[in-house]
């Protein structure tokens, strides 16, 4: 994930006239199935004033600078649809999802390839998985969002690295990355999640297997304990992962707790059992670390210090929708997770009164507009109000035996030689340097220049 721009409040004039049309601030009642749907109409229309990938001469699902962050947009406008019925987003959103998928089906887009992460392209075969499951219809021409998904998985599993710490994904694709050095959490979580939805969607045993290896190379590397459920952000390849870099992220635990919710759904016995104490753990931990003032999530590394940046702001919007699924798939674990998002969703609409016209925060746990606006405060608005429709909606993602009907490709994405090549130009000072894809928690010294590409641009 590439962490290029600083953040603060006020972004400019023109992101506030991009916001004027939105005709009230979000009022919400949380024990309204109506009420709810209308807070997520309001901050889904928001989010896409932001969003150009529909207008003539733009790129469908496009976003330059941090590419990654489509795949956020998507999976709100994925969710929505889902909870609410509204179709007024679903053209915009089949083709961006389509349209950045690359030649070989796998995320790999030739215009962003040579500067992605793991994470990056993993975010993308999340939503396509999301697509698949909510049944979203697949698209006449181009790749199915299932193969997708798997084309995704296929070029990730090559990358498995065993060179050093036994195993394990870096965070970064090249060599000649900043943060190629790292093995993380959200990369190597995320294609645990992904390998453990795509064994409970298709039943085929690569993915159980997968799923199951990247769990245990896991929890015996720093980024994962099975026994205080503490999920770190990195380790360092330099020192064959014998240190742990223990930023405490939102995100990292969702993406580790979502994939055990699956795995609990999928397996049976004592199996079964394992991954019950697995989601029970990590729930617990999610719970008690981020929930903090006033029972409201909260990215406490940056929130309080109001300095979150783009990519950081938008964790907690998609742990709160990792929240509500593994609620649907562990129902033991319903009444708590959904207490605690409907605290967030109100306090979530609270924070939406910027303006007088719906525009949100990032402090929701102020309950009242902290002058922090953009996109990404919009898409997580956006999924806490969806995330809350379960108490309407039960329903638990397909699979394809339920419902399911996006089409198989278990071969997707092989075609492709480069994703997973590690390309063998020489390594410099200035590559290291120019690459840029480095986390504020590591290069503090980076916060200055951030905030001044920001105004200056």
């Amino acid at each position: 994930m590439h962490l290029l721009e600083g953040r603060c409040p006020f972004r400019g004039t023109v992101a506030i006239l991009l916001l004027v049309s939105v005709a009230h601030a979000i009022d919400l009642d949380i024990s309204s199935e109506q009420s709810i749907k209308d807070a997520a109409s309001t901050s889904t229309y928001a989010m896409m004033k932001y969003y150009y990938g529909n207008e003539t001469g733009q790129i469908p699902g496009a976003f330059p600078d941090k590419w990654w962050e489509g795949a956020p947009l998507f999976l709100a406008l994925l969710e929505y649809w889902h909870f609410t019925g509204d179709t007024t987003y679903n053209e915009e959103l089949s083709v961006g999802l389509q349209w950045q998928s690359g030649t070989d089906g796998d995320y790999m887009p030739s215009n962003y390839s040579s500067y992605l992460g793991n994470d990056d392209q993993m975010f993308w075969g999340l939503a396509a998985m999301t697509a698949a499951e909510f049944s979203f219809p697949d698209r006449s021409t181009g790749f199915s969002w299932l193969s997708l998904a798997q084309g995704v998985f296929n070029t990730q599993i090559k990358r498995w690295d065993t060179s050093s710490c036994g195993g394990g994904l870096r965070w970064q694709i090249w060599p000649y990355q900043s943060g190629y050095a790292m093995k993380n959490a959200i990369s190597n979580g995320g294609l645990f999640q992904l390998s453990a939805r795509l064994a409970r969607y298709t039943a085929d045993a690569i993915y159980l297997q997968w799923a199951n290896k990247i769990w245990d190379w896991s929890v015996s590397s720093p980024l994962l304990s099975n026994s205080t459920w503490n999920v770190a952000d990195s380790t360092d390849v330099d020192n064959d992962c014998a240190t742990q870099g223990n930023s405490q992220w939102t995100y990292n635990y969702g993406t580790y707790l979502m994939g055990a919710a699956y795995m609990y759904n999928y397996t049976n016995g004592t199996t079964q059992s394992q991954w019950l104490t697995a989601v029970n753990g990590l729930l617990n931990a999610t719970l008690d670390k981020f929930f903090i003032t006033g029972g409201i999530i909260e990215d406490y590394y940056c929130e309080p210090a109001e300095n979150c940046n783009n990519n950081e702001i938008l964790f907690k919007g998609l742990t709160s929708s990792w929240l509500a699924t593994t609620a649907l798939l562990v129902p033991s674990t319903f009444d708590s997770i959904l207490a605690k998002l409907q605290t967030s969703g109100q306090a979530a609409a609270a924070s939406c009164t910027g303006h007088s016209n719906g525009t949100c925060g990032v402090q929701w746990y102020k309950s009242t507009w902290d002058g922090w606006m953009g996109m990404e405060e919009q898409i997580s608005a956006t999924k806490v109000f969806t995330a809350n429709l379960i108490n309407f909606n039960k329903t638990a993602p397909v699979t394809s035996t339920t419902g399911g009907n996006s089409t198989s490709n278990p071969a997707a994405g092989e075609d492709d030689t480069t994703a997973s090549s590690q390309k063998t130009t020489t390594i410099t000072t200035a590559d290291r340097a120019g690459a840029g894809i480095v986390t504020a928690v590591f290069v503090a010294g980076w916060i200055g220049l951030m905030s001044f590409m920001m105004f200056g641009g």
